[in-house]
């Protein structure tokens, strides 16, 4: 593995090369991206595809990229830019892309804005509210979220978001009467540390959440896109958000093993099926020929 940074006016990206450039098998570079995650969680999942050049990267104000540009919000569109200029950096033509989370958001502003990047994206779980039918009730409980984070801090505000994404079905009356989660249930800590530029918990990733995909461009591009979801996670809220995203674009989510974080072994505490879940994506991605 090498390390590259890519400079930029307003953020030096910080990306990882598994492998060869140009590719040992004359095959597209296979970049994966997360959001908020780094590239450290790809650990597990690029290992298990030795025969392919795997890119990695720090989404802009997340572990190595560092931002220049003076924000904290965490934007779709711009992380799309992000993405494009990388992939210009490696001079390898359209890759295949694994995205998952805020990342499968990103992939598909990216897709949108430069459908000539990416041959294949697998978008895995993108939490995106607006295509939810209680996307309005769905709104409510994230702000429940950042309010329990600006209330009580990290442990409180994970405790919440844990509910909030763990629970099955739409956001019903029954969910909002629910007694505040207690962190040390979760194991999670009870004191407050002070700190509130959690990514996740606050509301700098909003945009990321509240993103609209443009059905439209998606359709038009050359890209083909797949939507996956977790088999644990088909009735929670990325679940939700997966199967919606699949239906806005004419498509059946296609399942993969484990849950949200299916790809990732036991090093970050949610642990998933990473050899099984490799299994499926390599499946995938030859079924695309």
């Amino acid at each position: 593995m090498t390390t590259q940074k890519l400079e930029t006016p307003d953020v030096d990206l910080a990306y990882d090369v598994h492998g060869p450039l140009p590719t040992a098998d004359g095959r597209s570079p296979l970049v994966m991206i997360g959001q908020p995650m780094d590239a450290s969680g790809f650990r597990a999942l690029a290992s298990l595809f030795p025969e392919r050049t795997v890119i990695t990267y720090d989404p802009r104000g997340l572990g190595r990229s560092i931002r220049k540009d003076g924000r904290v919000d965490h934007a779709p569109r711009v992380q799309a830019d992000d993405v494009h200029a990388v992939i210009e950096a490696l001079g390898a033509g359209p890759v295949e892309m694994f995205a998952s989370s805020g990342g499968a958001v990103t992939a598909l502003a990216l897709v949108a804005a430069y459908p000539d990047d990416v041959t294949t994206l697998v978008a895995h779980e993108p939490p995106l509210i607006p295509v939810l039918p209680d996307a309005q009730a769905a709104e409510r409980a994230r702000a429940g979220v950042r309010a329990a984070y600006e209330e009580k801090g990290w442990g409180a505000g994970m405790a919440a978001f844990i509910v909030m994404t763990s629970w099955q079905g739409e956001f019903t009356d029954d969910y909002f009467v629910q007694p505040t989660p207690d962190p040390a249930a979760f194991g999670m800590p009870t004191e407050d540390d002070g700190s509130r530029d959690d990514p996740l918990l606050s509301d700098r990733s909003w945009a990321v959440s509240s993103y609209e995909p443009d059905a439209d461009a998606l359709a038009a591009a050359s890209t083909r896109v797949v939507i996956a979801v977790g088999e644990e996670s088909l009735d929670t809220f990325t679940g939700r958000t997966s199967v919606a995203t699949g239906k806005l674009l004419g498509q059946q989510a296609t399942v993969f093993p484990s849950h949200h974080g299916g790809f990732l072994d036991g090093e970050f505490g949610y642990a998933g099926q990473p050899e099984a879940f490799a299994r499926k994506l390599r499946e995938v991605l030859d079924d695309a020929g």
